[in-house]
């Protein structure tokens, strides 16, 4: 069969694919939102030469779905890491590609390097990649974050930090988490990105099953525009009493049924910094309301 026939018949789903030589040797791997969507994009005109050498050369395309786009991108850098593709060497000779590095330390949090910067960590730390796109990285950290918080506040400082107000830090700065708990999410974390959430469903039983069903429901977050945006602004009415107002816009239209005003209860007045403060913790208490995938404030 045809490499372009084997394309044609790839699944519109998110997941990895690969492309084999005629002896079976991996020349390049990459992940998609929608595979069939993505690989067909090899075969238009115009194309870099290095690509188009690596379809030439191509007599097999292998695919693997995956549940998430966030799965996807964990298992291709874990395949990259694994065979070293011709095609995907590159990147590595620019030494441009992004990893993770989760620190062997009582309380420790993923750091996003480069790789010439991995010599500063331990030996003993773990490493996740090649990623090839910062801000893909980033995305799916924030997803990872919302489903097993980690820390970036000073531990122990006894004052609530925001992330701890929006459900990100455990509480860590507060003291409210313990060192057994606060491990057992950085190694959920670290079973995440090794491409094992079975074994974490497995040894969590249903806790944590709806809050991995958040990667599903992400899926549009990587790699695609916001859906949901939020924007933030504070005014003063009658130059008095300060309110916070929220404007929502879906795909890329406003909702005017979303829009909500917040007064002002704790903010010191003329304080817009803390007033945004008030609002967007108060917002994010709201754990019935949706997620945004892009916050805005206004900076007046």
């Amino acid at each position: 069969m045809s490499l372009i026939k084997q394309v044609k018949k790839l699944p519109e789903s998110p997941g990895v694919y690969l492309y084999l030589d005629k002896k079976g040797v991996i020349l390049y791997v990459g992940r998609a939102i929608n595979l069939k969507k993505r690989a067909l994009q090899y075969f238009q005109k115009n194309l870099d030469p290095r690509i188009s050498e690596m379809v030439d050369r191509s007599f097999k395309i292998k695919q693997i779905k995956t549940d998430t786009v966030l799965e996807a991108i964990i298992l291709e850098a874990n395949l990259i890491k694994k065979h070293w593709p011709k095609y995907n060497v590159k990147e590595k000779d620019n030494r441009s590609f992004i990893y993770i590095v989760i620190p062997k330390t009582d309380y420790p949090r993923p750091f996003i390097v480069r790789e010439r910067e991995l010599e500063k960590f331990p030996s003993k730390a773990h490493i996740f990649g090649p990623y090839q796109s910062l801000s893909l990285v980033q995305n799916a950290l924030r997803i990872i974050r919302r489903i097993f918080p980690y820390s970036k506040c000073r531990p122990f400082s006894g004052k609530p930090c925001f992330d701890k107000q929006v459900g990100l830090c455990p509480g860590l700065c507060t003291g409210e988490v313990s060192k057994i708990d606060y491990q057992k999410n950085i190694k959920n974390i670290i079973l995440l990105l090794s491409g094992k959430k079975k074994k974490i469903l497995r040894q969590e039983g249903l806790r944590h099953i709806e809050e991995v069903s958040l990667l599903t429901q992400e899926n549009y977050n990587i790699g695609q525009k916001p859906q949901r945006i939020e924007g933030y602004d504070i005014s003063h009415l009658t130059g008095k009493e300060p309110y916070g107002s929220m404007v929502v816009f879906i795909d890329g239209e406003p909702d005017n049924s979303l829009y909500r005003l917040f007064k002002i209860k704790q903010a010191p007045k003329n304080d817009d910094i803390r007033a945004l403060e008030e609002v967007i913790t108060r917002r994010f208490n709201h754990l019935e309301w949706r997620f945004p995938d892009l916050v805005l404030v206004d900076g007046g």
